[in-house]
C-alpha cells in the first residue's frame, strides 16, 4: 500500500522505483528474516541492539528479548519509541564506473514502541514464538523443557508494536553481467 499524504515522513522512500509499501511484501520478508537491529535512545545516547526476533501477524509486532537487569531493558522502560530494521543482501553488481558498482538487497525499516512484557502469559507466549521461528523442529516438553516461570524473573520480553513501516529493494535480472554473491570471485 502506498503512503498516504500524511503517513510518517520518515518511511516515504525518496528512490520511487525501489519503494515497497505492500503490507503482504513486508509481513512475508520479516517473516523470513534472520535478525532486526533496533534503534533507541535513553534521552541523550542512541542505542542500538542487533537481535533475534519473530514477527507476529496477528499483532502486527516483533517479540525480542534480552537480560532484565540490562541497559537495554532499563532504557526501553523509560523510553520506549524505537525503530528497527531488518536487511538481506543479494548479489554484488559490478560496473564500468566506480560509482556504477552496486548490490542486490532487500530491507524494511518500522517505527513504533517497545513495551516491556509484564504478564508472563504473553512473555512465554513470545518467547515460544521465538524458539518455534529458530528451532522448529524441536518441541517443548519432548526435546527440551518449556519456558519456566522461574526464567521469566531474568529474562525481559519486548513487544515491539509497528506505527509505520516501509520497504525497499533493488533486483536486477538473473543474466546481470558479472553479478556475484560476497565470497565467490575475490569477494571476502
Amino acid at each position: 500500500m502506498l503512503p498516504s499524504d500524511n503517513a510518517m515522513t520518515h518511511t516515504k522512500i525518496r528512490r520511487k522505483d525501489r519503494a515497497v509499501y505492500d503490507d503482504v511484501w513486508i509481513e512475508a520478508f520479516l517473516l523470513r528474516a534472520p535478525v532486526i537491529t533496533v534503534s533507541f535512545t535513553d534521552g541523550e545516547q542512541p542505542l542500538i541492539k542487533p537481535t533475534l526476533f519473530v514477527y507476529d501477524p496477528g499483532r502486527r509486532a516483533v517479540y525480542f528479548h534480552a537480560t532484565a537487569f540490562g541497559r537495554t531493558t532499563e532504557t526501553l522502560k523509560t523510553h520506549p519509541r524505537a525503530a528497527f530494521t531488518a536487511f538481506e543482501m543479494g548479489r554484488l553488481l559490478p560496473a564500468d564506473r566506480a560509482m556504477s558498482f552496486s548490490l542486490e538487497y532487500a530491507s524494511v525499516v518500522a517505527y513504533g514502541r517497545i513495551a516491556v512484557i509484564e504478564k508472563d502469559e504473553e512473555a512465554t507466549a513470545g518467547l515460544q514464538l521465538l524458539l518455534d521461528k529458530y528451532f522448529p523442529h524441536l518441541r517443548p516438553g519432548e526435546d527440551y523443557a518449556p519456558v519456566h516461570p522461574e526464567e521469566l524473573k531474568i529474562t525481559a520480553v519486548f513487544r515491539f508494536d509497528i506505527d509505520d513501516w516501509a520497504g525497499k529493494r533493488k533486483a536486477v535480472a538473473d543474466d546481470f553481467p558479472g553479478a556475484f554473491f560476497w565470497g565467490e570471485e575475490g569477494g571476502a
